[in-house]
């Protein structure tokens, strides 16, 4: 036992000493002590993945981060919704002082206390989030309780996504890193209630012009940032203005026989404005050039190069397919330049029926001898003399 808790024990004796009426149960101020402790399993600054000295901002971040990680209508594992309170709780606590000096001095205990005494519950986890997020216009794609006014989208980033035609073939998850301008954590301290302010940089300006007349006037003011309420220029805490850079970790899903310019969309995950749904995030998939094959809807095409001798006498040739399984294209009789050999399955995987595939088209080109000597033309006319010859279109 250390020397605070010898020098408590000493304080409480002399207090049963000195009042025989006095009881004080030690287990639970101990048990209170142990659970804000930040090692501690269900730890609230453990839950949000932060030390006991976090600040302010660090808290607000580091829920603005898990809250739409968790939150049940993006993440739709098993325990998502339990991990989804958890952080709600924490972060409810660990943003209000009074009850953050409580929970460090006194843990859970302390804390059922406190609410007890004030006659309090504990907030809804959704009022929680639409509390943090809504004063911000809201989020897109996630639900809550009570529903809100209809606010209009941020527009959505657009960005191209180069991936090679082997990914294609085998599907693939990309992971990626997206910097967006999201609000300043603090924003909401930066705010002040302007009645005139009918939206982002929207003023009406009302005037009396006489008896019973009364003029409105739309104008342009830029420190009005929603209904009812103007940014505060120069606001300590967010120096750098309304938006600042988030970098957030992505995963882009590419299935298995996409085509260039189709969508991967996430919702919600693109430009943030105040007054506005944030808009959303679009990866358009462009097919990069491959060395070896032209693809054409399902179908591939390639071009195989064969040497004169091969196209008379056949040839068997084999190279690794995108898969990197072996392909092998045989035959045996006399092929003309520019004939289309067809490998029946080894094109692309349809989309939506990935066990069926496109097939391989294989256009042979000849290649010929630059000259030849007299015994090679000799041997040659020998070799063709008599044999019915064919005109191939």
């Amino acid at each position: 036992m250390g020397l605070i808790s010898a020098r408590l024990l000493a304080v409480l004796g002399a207090f049963a000493l000195a009042d025989s009426s006095f009881e004080f149960n030690l287990l639970p101020l101990f048990t209170n002590f142990v659970n804000a402790d930040p090692s501690q399993p269900g730890n609230l600054y453990a839950t949000l993945g932060l030390k006991r000295n976090a600040t302010t901002t660090e808290i607000k971040k580091a829920y603005r981060k898990l809250s739409m990680k968790f939150h049940p209508d993006k993440n739709k594992s098993p325990d998502a919704e339990a991990k989804f309170r958890e952080i709600s709780y924490a972060y409810e606590v660990l943003s209000n002082a009074e009850q953050r000096k409580v929970y460090d001095a006194q843990g859970h205990a302390g804390l059922e206390r406190l609410k007890q005494g004030a006659g309090q519950d504990s907030g809804h986890p959704f009022d929680v989030f639409s509390e943090f997020f809504g004063g911000f216009g809201g989020f897109g794609g996630f639900g809550g309780r009570g529903g809100a006014r209809e606010i209009p989208q941020a527009p959505s980033t657009v960005l191209k996504l180069p991936v090679t035609l082997e990914q294609i073939y085998d599907g693939v998850s990309l992971d990626f890193s997206f910097s967006r301008p999201v609000l300043c954590i603090n924003a909401d301290e930066c705010m002040m209630k302007k009645k005139e302010c009918k939206g982002p940089g929207i003023r009406i300006i009302t005037q009396q012009m006489g008896p019973g007349f009364i003029v409105q006037n739309q104008i342009q003011d830029d420190s009005c940032v929603d209904q009812g309420r103007a940014w505060i220029q120069g606001c300590k805490e967010c120096p750098s203005g309304i938006t600042e850079l988030e970098s957030i970790e992505l995963s882009a899903t590419v299935e298995r026989g996409m085509q260039t310019g189709e969508k991967i969309m996430f919702e919600g995950m693109g430009e943030n404005r105040i007054g506005h749904e944030p808009g959303d995030l679009i990866l358009i998939v462009e097919e990069l050039p491959h060395s070896r094959y032209t693809r054409r809807g399902n179908d591939l095409h390639m071009t195989l190069r064969i040497d004169l001798m091969q196209a008379l006498v056949g040839f068997e040739l084999k190279f690794d397919h995108l898969d990197k399984k072996e392909v092998q294209i045989q035959k045996s009789s006399v092929t003309y330049d520019g004939e289309v050999i067809k490998v029946k399955g080894k094109g692309m995987p349809k989309r939506g029926n990935t066990a069926a595939y496109g097939d391989l088209h294989v256009t042979c080109k000849i290649k010929y001898p630059k000259q030849l000597n007299d015994k090679q033309k000799r041997l040659i006319k020998e070799a063709l003399a008599g044999v019915p010859m064919e005109v191939f279109n």
